[in-house]
């Protein structure tokens, strides 16, 4: 039988309907394997995956411990890439076979992300929408469009790599973290890419609104992002434009306290990305112009 190229890592908490849902489209007899990290479920999280799936090797964290979890499962992982799932998310037949010829093909590429479709009406996701775009161009030789900013569940990263950087924050915990990796493989020299024919289906199984505590975490850790690796002036006057919505925001003021809360250890850490690093991230980040055609 060939090497096996790719396992899945899939961290989640206290969402076992869905973790199980996902899990029965991820997991067959001559597919990947498949590591679920489980962030100190109370629901039996742990208990189901192993009596549904007893292939799927189950690792059980004491504590919520956020997106670090996933590296947690890298770690547990035996393969040279490794496709990253969320407990409402699931690749497409052949797509991680795509990805992994990617990578065999192109040894400078860090990171794989796929085409996102919404499994409620198999519309494209807004940030494939994007990617398709090309916003930041194409590297010569390269299968994709660039990339500087990622769903963490549409991802496929050489192991190797994504260790060498140090994986997922542990200081950011949740939301946005894909930011802080995308920086950090770019400064590392690394490439990642999009394509188109490796796919992967979302279900969100939340609000279909924002919650507003979802939007504090994630305006926080946006903004201690820019204070890690983003000129100053840039830190600076992001952290000016949320205090100043922190007046009439009960949100903005969480997103502020949390900020404040985690600033000393982002300054200790703080490795402000090279300038041009630096202009490709700031353009990853504008919306389109208008919808992408296709």
């Amino acid at each position: 039988m060939p090497a096996l190229r790719t396992s899945i890592v899939l961290a989640t908490r206290n969402r076992r309907a869905s973790l199980l849902r996902s899990l029965d489209r991820l997991v067959h007899a001559d597919g990947p394997p498949v590591v679920v990290v489980d962030n100190g479920s109370t629901d039996g999280t742990a208990a189901a995956v192993r009596d549904r799936h007893p292939a799927v090797v189950v690792v059980e964290l004491p504590t919520n411990t956020g997106a670090a979890a996933r590296t947690v499962g890298v770690r547990r992982a035996g393969t040279p890439y490794v496709a990253f799932a969320d407990d409402d998310s699931w690749w497409e037949p052949g797509a991680l076979e795509r990805a992994a010829d990617v990578f065999d093909t192109h040894p400078g590429i860090a990171l794989v992300t796929g085409r996102v479709q919404l499994a409620a009406d198999g519309s494209l996701d807004a940030v494939s929408r994007k990617h398709r775009a090309a916003v930041l161009g194409s590297t010569p030789g390269n299968p994709g469009p660039d990339v500087l900013s990622y769903p963490a569940f549409a991802t496929v990263v050489r192991r190797d790599a994504y260790l060498s950087v140090g994986g997922f924050s542990t200081l950011l915990f949740f939301g946005g973290e894909e930011h802080l990796l995308a920086l950090d493989l770019a400064v590392a020299g690394w490439q990642q890419v999009y394509a188109d024919d490796v796919v992967a289906w979302h279900d969100p199984a939340g609000p279909e609104v924002v919650s507003r505590e979802r939007w504090a975490l994630q305006t926080r850790n946006d903004l201690l992002v820019d204070w890690l690796r983003r000129p100053l002036p840039v830190a600076l006057a992001a952290t000016g434009r949320l205090i100043r919505r922190a007046v009439s925001d009960p949100a903005a003021r969480a997103a502020v306290r949390g900020w404040a809360r985690r600033l000393p250890t982002a300054l200790r850490q703080r490795r402000p990305v090279p300038a041009d690093v630096e202009r490709r991230f700031a353009a990853a980040q504008r919306p389109l112009s208008a919808p992408a055609s296709g």
